[in-house]
């Protein structure tokens, strides 16, 4: 489920409004907060509530959209809707999402979104630490993930291996991958994780490591692991 985006339409034309605002009720993840007119209603809940998302007409009454994207200095995600292209160079160097021209059909709406979530995906993936702690022998240690050669489960632990050590961690393999970017670490056995980028050779049943180790593809995993390389 994807999450929910909370945005504002703000445009001068009452039938620009109403599209937009019909275009968003057709994707589930967008959560219009305000559609309308109000330059300085709009301003106000940008300033009070958590916005993810401004749909702006370039040409408002009282402050142009332009103003507004200067106001907030980059606080915000800025679609812009306008019936001028020629205004497009000059927004794009606010950094905007995109720029959609009016008329704004609903596949270009829709492109627009996903293409602001892809953003944002790229930028929490950018924001995700490189490491995890884990607590063993009474310590807490640090270990990056590009260290990590495979986890292995061992009854009621797990052991980290890693080029230089192994670590023993009172921990079931679930709460593991939990801990693990989903991008980089897959499960492949109820008692293996394995980076992707260490991945060497996929042979039948069974992986080749980049340090020379086979694990096994447990057989209710074989498919994920299908799936998987189907996919890059």
């Amino acid at each position: 489920m994807k999450p929910i985006i909370h945005c504002i339409i703000l445009d001068d034309e009452p039938l620009a409004v109403r599209l937009m605002q019909d275009h968003a009720q057709k994707v589930p993840s967008l959560h219009v907060l305000y559609a309308g007119s109000d330059v300085y209603a709009a301003i106000n809940i940008m300033n009070t509530q958590k916005i993810d998302l401004v749909f702006l007409d370039i040409q408002m009454p009282e402050l142009t959209g332009m103003e507004i994207m200067k106001l907030f200095n980059r606080q915000h995600n800025f679609i812009i809707t306008s019936a001028y292209q020629e205004y497009a160079l000059d927004a794009f160097q606010f950094h905007v999402v995109d720029f959609l021209l009016k008329p704004i059909t609903f596949n270009r709406f829709y492109q627009s979104v996903e293409k602001f979530i892809q953003w944002q995906d790229s930028f929490k993936l950018s924001e995700q630490p490189d490491h995890l702690f884990v607590r063993a022998d009474r310590k807490h240690h640090k270990i990056a993930f590009g260290d990590i050669l495979y986890i292995e489960g061992v009854k009621d632990y797990i052991c980290i291996h890693t080029a230089r050590e192994r670590i023993m961690v009172l921990e079931n393999m679930k709460d593991m991958l939990e801990k693990l970017p989903t991008n980089r670490f897959i499960r492949i056995h109820r008692s293996y994780i394995i980076p992707t980028d260490k991945i060497k050779l996929i042979e039948g049943n069974r992986i080749r490591m980049q340090n020379l180790e086979y694990v096994p593809i447990g057989e209710t995993y074989r498919k994920w692991v299908s799936e998987w390389v189907e996919n890059k």
